[in-house]
């Protein structure tokens, strides 16, 4: 960690200037550049660009733009500019596109469950738009799984979290043995097994719906952003002696 480069501070701007207009002009900004469920009204496909600069409280977007100077600036320094922020984006932007396609699955197979229970399409909107329902469904699917079915339509995906954890899986394979400390542990501990266990739990909590870190985290954008930093990484060590020009 040193200077914070010129990237690294507009793009820590740029998502302070997003977080300080959702104050400042409403809703309609997290309307239009929130990730949205494709299905929803709301939803735009610029979304898997501009929900990277929209965060959900002061605590959210002050960790990842840590996280981004912490762990992005010695990258960047190594990379460039441009290799940087293709990067970047490469991991938020793939970080959406997982988040969706994982609820894209969960809503189907909910979605169809109803279906089976003899629920028209109309039925299945109102339930969407009301989130109401008859009791009698939860002899057969549960609530929790009808409050993530509509939760999964209604409510955005907001941050650079995927993008900072393709970042963090980047950090990881060039400095493995770098010491982080962490305020809960009296003692250093190299990135080699830090970061495959914050993404390990991640993972774990998206499976179980048990979330260690707390509620209203997209831990499948977090483990899809480690997932395209890690093929990307893994591609370039492969290609590490070609010619890439950005």
């Amino acid at each position: 960690m040193g200077r914070i480069s010129e990237t690294i501070k507009h793009l820590i701007i740029l998502n302070a200037l997003f977080f300080l207009a959702t104050f400042a002009v409403g809703p309609i900004v997290q309307q239009q550049m929130a990730l949205y469920y494709p299905k929803s009204e709301n939803f735009a496909i610029w979304q898997f660009v501009s929900h990277m600069f929209m965060h959900g409280s002061f605590m959210h977007i002050l960790f990842n733009m840590y996280g981004l100077w912490a762990f992005g600036s010695p990258l960047e320094a190594m990379w460039g500019r441009n290799k940087f922020l293709f990067f970047y984006f490469s991991a938020g932007i793939g970080a959406g596109l997982i988040y969706t396609a994982v609820n894209y699955f969960q809503f189907q197979q909910v979605y169809q469950e109803l279906i089976n229970l003899g629920l028209t399409d109309l039925d299945i909107q109102s339930i969407l738009e009301t989130g109401k329902y008859n009791s009698d469904i939860v002899n057969y699917i549960s609530a929790e799984k009808l409050n993530n079915f509509y939760s999964i339509f209604h409510v955005p995906a907001v941050g650079a979290s995927g993008a900072l954890y393709g970042i963090l899986v980047a950090f990881a394979m060039l400095f493995p043995n770098a010491e982080m400390m962490l305020i809960f542990v009296p003692y250093p501990i190299k990135a080699k097994y830090f970061i495959p266990v914050i993404v390990g739990l991640d993972l774990f909590s998206g499976v179980t719906g048990f979330s260690i870190f707390g509620g209203g985290i997209a831990h499948f954008a977090h483990v899809g952003g480690a997932i395209i930093g890690y093929i990307i990484m893994w591609y370039w060590k492969r290609n590490q002696f070609k010619r890439w020009d950005l």
